[in-house]
């Protein structure tokens, strides 16, 4: 199976939920009566895939997939559907809610935004000026509350840190935004610079989709050097790494479901600390816990229930093009 092929029903997923309204988990903060209104009318672009950040990340793999496999049989579905999606009228409706909430899909949903702006850099530049206002309210939006966040967010869902911190950082080397990019480091290693002994008996959580350990490490990867880097995890996690994939109990609830996102994500982190290693590291022998989370993760995706599918392909998306780990 080609890569093009490997990716395909993933795509589908997201071009069956970019656009599809219902149903729909609405977060919103009513400042008065002009707010109750449907989410086509609130954010007239990301108001699919049952809520804000996964329409998010849905149009990140479109744009990922289209862009990597121009060739490929989906990519002329998915330019249509960005297409549809980057109005500027809607985009600007979406900047003017964004504006009025500081706090809005923070830190997750903005994290998610800058990775597809980030996208759209290196192969649409003018689909990267219409998203251009968005992507800088969303940095500022980060910028502004991380030298105020006195501790980190050690979960494995939406509110974790260190996640949020990777997917910024990552936007921020790709668009050259240095003064970004600083602070996001110094933010990571005060923030985890000094974590030890992480208890990864207590992980995960019932509806984790993240590891706080792993994303931990997955952040402090990118900001320290190769050696730094190992005896970081020297100090962080043992060598005999007590990982298992897990197994949801009930696909059709979608909390429960997030652990088939924990099995992707936890893939994907692991291969961008393998890739921090050096060839002769012991930890290189964390490879088969890596491809076992890959696989169960994967082999769990079927798009039977949109509690899962509305979200799960992008995860996949992320693991098999290995985003976080290669360049562009």
């Amino acid at each position: 199976m080609s890569d093009a092929e490997a990716l395909a029903p993933f795509v589908k997923m997201a071009l069956d939920g970019v656009h599809r309204a219902y149903p729909y988990h609405l977060s919103l903060v009513v400042h008065g009566p002009d707010d109750l209104r449907l989410p086509r009318e609130l954010t007239p672009v990301f108001y699919g895939c049952f809520d804000w950040h996964s329409a998010v990340h849905g149009h990140w793999l479109l744009a990922r997939a289209a862009r990597l496999f121009p060739d490929a049989a989906f990519a002329a579905d998915a330019l249509r559907a960005l297409e549809t999606s980057f109005d500027a009228a809607a985009l600007e409706a979406e900047r003017k809610h964004l504006a009025a909430r500081p706090g809005f899909e923070r830190p997750y949903g903005l994290a998610w935004l800058l990775q597809l702006h980030a996208e759209l850099l290196r192969w649409r530049p003018e689909w990267a000026a219409r998203l251009e206002p968005l992507a800088e309210l969303a940095s500022a939006h980060l910028c502004a509350w991380l030298p105020k966040l006195s501790h980190p967010n050690r979960v494995g869902t939406h509110a974790q840190t260190a996640f949020a911190l990777g997917l910024a950082l990552d936007w921020a080397r790709d668009a050259e935004r240095e003064e970004v990019r600083e602070l996001l480091v110094e933010r990571a290693n005060a923030l985890h610079g000094q974590d030890r002994d992480f208890a990864l008996n207590l992980e995960p959580s019932g509806e984790d989709f993240l590891s706080p350990a792993l994303g931990a490490a997955d952040l402090m990867r990118r900001v320290l050097s190769r050696g730094d880097f190992a005896r970081w995890l020297d100090q962080a996690l043992p060598e005999d790494l007590p990982l298992a994939p897990v197994r949801v109990t009930d696909a059709t609830d979608g909390r429960l479901a997030h652990l088939d996102g924990l099995n992707l994500s936890r893939a994907w982190m692991l291969d961008g600390i393998l890739d921090a290693l050096e060839p002769t590291d012991a930890r290189r022998s964390w490879r088969a816990i890596r491809d076992l989370h890959a696989s169960r993760g994967l082999a769990a995706i079927d798009g039977a229930h949109y509690a899962g599918s509305h979200w799960l392909g992008s995860f996949a998306a992320y693991l098999l093009t290995r985003r976080g780990v290669i360049a562009g």
